[in-house]
C-alpha cells in the first residue's frame, strides 16, 4: 500500500485528447515528511507516520517538538499514519506526488461536509407524508416509529432526524488522470469527499 496527505483545492473539468470533459478534482499532494516508522516489535504493528503542511514552533506543544527534533524534520500542522507502506523510508525523507503515475487506482478519505441539524427527507430520503386528505402539518416528518403496546419502545438504530455530516468518509477506485510533479498536484477522476481545502488521504493498492 502507497500513500499520501492532501489537501482539496476544488473540482475543474478534464478534457481528453478525444475532447470528452470529464469532471475532476485537483488536489495538492505532499509533500509528506516521514516523521516515525513504526514496527511490530515496538510499537505493536508496521506504519509510517507522515507530516504535513509546516507550521510555526511556538504553535506546537513541547513534546510535539521534541518528536519532530528526533526525526530532523520541521514542525507539521497534520500528522497521518499509513499501515503496510510498500516504500522502504526512514524518518526525515519525503514522500513527493509522484509516487503515483496516471490511471493509477486510489482511495480517498476525508471528512464530509457538514450540513448541522437535519430532518429525515434531507437526511434518509424519506418520502414525507401524504399532501392533501387533511394533513396539515406532517408533510416532512418521518412516520411511526415503533409500536403501541409491545414491546412499548423504540428500537435502537432507527432512522430520525440529527446531526448530518461530517463523517469519516472513503470513495474507491478512482482514476487518477494527471500527475503534475512540479506543482505537487494530482487530477482525480470524480469528486472526492470533504469541502475546499479540507484533508484527505490518498491511498493505492500496491
Amino acid at each position: 500500500m502507497i500513500g499520501i496527505i492532501g489537501k482539496k483545492i476544488g473540482m475543474t473539468r478534464y478534457f481528453t485528447e478525444r475532447g470528452e470533459s470529464i469532471s475532476a478534482t485537483l488536489i495538492e499532494a505532499g509533500p509528506c515528511d516521514v516523521v516515525q516508522i513504526k514496527t511490530k516489535e515496538t510499537d505493536g504493528y508496521s506504519a509510517i507516520q507522515m507530516g504535513f503542511q509546516d507550521i510555526r514552533d511556538k504553535l506546537v506543544t513541547k513534546p510535539l517538538q521534541g518528536h519532530f527534533k528526533k526525526a530532523k524534520v520541521a514542525p507539521k500542522r497534520i500528522l497521518r499514519e499509513f499501515r503496510d507502506f510498500s516504500n522502504q523510508v526512514k524518518p526525515g525523507e519525503q514522500i513527493k506526488v509522484d509516487i503515483f503515475k496516471e490511471n493509477d487506482l486510489v482511495k480517498v478519505s476525508g471528512y464530509s461536509k457538514g450540513k448541522g441539524f437535519a430532518g429525515v427527507v434531507k437526511r434518509y430520503n424519506f418520502r414525507g407524508g401524504p399532501k392533501t386528505h387533511g394533513q396539515s402539518n406532517r408533510l416532512r416528518a418521518p412516520g411511526s416509529i415503533g409500536q403501541s403496546s409491545d414491546p412499548k419502545r423504540v428500537f435502537k438504530g432507527i432512522r430520525m432526524a440529527g446531526r448530518m455530516g461530517n463523517t469519516k468518509t472513503t470513495v474507491s477506485n478512482l482514476r487518477i488522470l494527471k500527475v503534475d510533479s512540479d506543482k505537487n498536484l494530482l487530477l482525480i477522476k470524480g469528486c472526492v469527499p470533504g469541502a475546499r481545502n479540507s484533508i484527505i488521504e490518498i491511498i493505492r493498492k500496491s
